[in-house]
């Protein structure tokens, strides 16, 4: 039970790095993974994380509840994503860094949502480390491009080392923390806010800025049909 999470949080370490080292070899040619990213993203918030959750709850929360959770993760994650973003009282050449520094915050928490999900069953572990991997795979390509946009190749190096170890990390530190019972529906409802932010505001919007052709939308539709299927076929 412990093994298993720490495998996906190295693997998912694994998708970070082979993503930023795509990003630095490829450059603007790998638009279609972010658009699939998204899409697959959005398409465990939908179809797995906000289901699963509303049926754990069955006796504890009404369904309306979870949905408010799962506003909750949204709006918390927006509040953390747009305040490092526009905190101007950093100095100039700091600024640079403060994207890249997100989104290893994010990788972190990604971890943290493997071990915690892990300790809900196998099975919702085996699905939030399926989400966690597919777009930690964008989050090395959104590393290494913010930084390259900035002019700064040793800097996408030096992020893209930090944001690849940042899961592992994330999950020994999910698997340190017991969840009461109760809370398991609700923690499922804020990581589909998060997922949900992740894939409308970060992913999708970015892969449509890159290559804004009806093939990017079509690969994100394609990764939620593909989650669509996989989770149906996993109930």
């Amino acid at each position: 039970m412990t093994l298993e999470p720490i495998l996906f949080g190295i693997a998912a370490a694994l998708a970070t790095l082979v993503g930023g080292l795509l990003a630095l070899r490829l450059k603007d040619r790998i638009v279609l993974v972010l658009g699939l990213t998204a899409g697959v993203v959005l398409g465990v918030a939908l179809f797995d994380l906000l289901p699963d959750a509303i049926s754990r709850a069955r006796g504890l929360w009404h369904p309306r509840d979870l949905i408010a959770f799962a506003a909750i993760g949204l709006g918390g994650y927006m509040l953390l994503d747009r305040t490092m973003h526009h905190a101007a009282w950093l100095p100039a050449r700091w600024r640079i860094h403060l994207a890249p520094a997100t989104l290893s915050l994010h990788s972190l928490m990604d971890g943290m949502g493997i071990g915690l999900a892990f300790q809900i069953d196998t099975r919702a572990g085996w699905l939030v480390a399926l989400a966690v991997l597919t777009h930690d795979l964008a989050d090395g390509i959104n590393t290494v491009s913010l930084c390259l946009a900035a002019r700064s190749d040793a800097a996408a190096r030096r992020w893209l080392a930090l944001n690849s170890a940042a899961p592992v990390l994330g999950v020994l530190l999910g698997l340190s923390i017991e969840v009461p019972i109760v809370m398991l529906a609700p923690l499922m409802g804020v990581f589909a806010g998060v997922f949900l932010y992740i894939g409308a505001v970060e992913l999708l919007p970015r892969s449509y800025a890159r290559d804004p052709q009806l093939r990017t939308t079509l690969a994100s539709l394609a990764g939620m049909v593909l989650m669509y299927v996989v989770t149906t076929i996993a109930h």
